[in-house]
């Protein structure tokens, strides 16, 4: 596979090449290669909200299709372990439940709500049994609020991926946020994942493909911020309408801010509203083939209709249109890649070059 590069100086780099949306090789490689070492948004603490509480969980179902299960064992802990029985491969839990242990199903093999083996039948003949290798693997896990982040492996920790947003973003009450399932929808798109985060990620097209949101954000103030491993696009109203009311301490105190649109890589999408929370996570099933899950969280109903928050549905089918037409048109003979818009572009340049640094490892 060849390496990727995109270079770093904007004013000078071209796009990933077309072959890193068209190739199978290069959409497998990214499961181990990016995935596998990110940070993935896994529900919130709502799933096991009392001891005793199970609930399985599946990183990315038709792609990375990892089984994982939250406990809340009898210390009152959250624990994030692998879904997988040390004996012979069995799923263990199917469905949320409230357990003291966990029992595979399979051959009796039991665990304690931490992952340690506790026993098994029929075993006493067998050496150097139990190890350590008997226990559930301890999946990496860490939390933002009521928020949960998994990973498989990951580079480095969560915190290293969202310190500029928890930091940028302490005084909203996400605690107090609330997930509304009737606001929430999954969208079937029809490209490669990287095409909708690159869309996500500039407010270029805004003019063009949004008349709605176009109307309620100053395209002339829109910015875009580069952290390590996320960015942070910052929607300013024409006008106070459906802004936030920011402390008087916070460094964006006087501007009409509708809209933080913070992204983590490789794909997710925390969009904070006065309203709530939106969180967009980009779900890679083929490499033409991409779920999109829109969740919400709501602090202020009231709020929802007002401002850039406002039609979320109409700017998500707006997206689709265009990003699906961008998927046919990268197949062409014709294209292999463009340049970037220093001014417009910094984030999708930012993106790509991650991914160059991820894929090439």
């Amino acid at each position: 596979m060849n390496k990727l590069f995109v270079h770093e100086d904007i004013r000078s780099a071209e796009t990933l090449p077309s072959s890193f949306y068209t190739d199978d090789g290069m959409f497998e490689a990214s499961k181990e290669k990016i995935f596998s070492r990110s940070w993935h948004f896994a529900g919130d603490k709502d799933i096991v909200k009392v001891s005793g509480q199970v609930t399985p969980v599946t990183l990315y179902e038709d792609f990375l299709n990892e089984p994982l299960i939250f406990t809340r064992d009898l210390d009152d802990r959250i624990n994030c372990l692998s879904n997988v029985c040390t004996h012979r491969g069995n799923i263990i839990v199917d469905g949320a439940c409230n357990e003291r242990q966990l029992r595979c199903r399979y051959h009796g093999r039991k665990f304690d709500l931490k992952g340690k083996f506790i026993s098994m039948p029929e075993f006493d003949e067998v050496s150097d049994f139990p190890s350590a290798k008997d226990n559930l693997a301890v999946v990496p896990f860490d939390s933002w609020g009521p928020f949960l982040f998994a990973s498989i492996r990951p580079v480095t920790p969560l915190q290293t991926f969202i310190d500029e947003m928890t930091s940028r973003m302490s005084w909203l009450r996400i605690e107090d946020m609330k997930y509304d399932n009737t606001r929430s929808r999954d969208y079937l798109v029809k490209c490669h994942w990287a095409l909708y985060c690159e869309n996500y990620l500039e407010g270029f097209h805004i003019p063009f493909v949004h008349n709605s949101l176009n109307e309620a954000l100053d395209y002339s103030s829109y910015s875009t911020e580069l952290f390590t491993f996320s960015n942070l696009q910052l929607g300013i109203s024409k006008d106070s309408v459906g802004t936030f009311h920011l402390p008087a301490d916070h460094s964006d105190f006087g501007k009409n801010i509708s809209a933080y649109y913070y992204w983590i890589f490789p794909n997710l999408m925390f969009n904070s509203y006065p309203w709530g929370i939106s969180i967009n996570i980009i779900k890679p099933i083929r490499k033409d083939l991409t779920r999109v899950s829109f969740l919400s969280y709501v602090l202020d109903e009231s709020k929802i209709e007002t401002g850039a928050g406002a039609g979320l549905d109409k700017v998500e089918r707006e997206d689709e249109a265009i990003v699906e037409n961008v998927q046919r048109g990268i197949q062409s003979s014709f294209y292999t890649n463009g340049r970037y818009s220093p001014k417009r572009e910094t984030g999708v340049h930012h993106f790509h070059r991650l991914i160059c640094d991820y894929m090439n490892a």
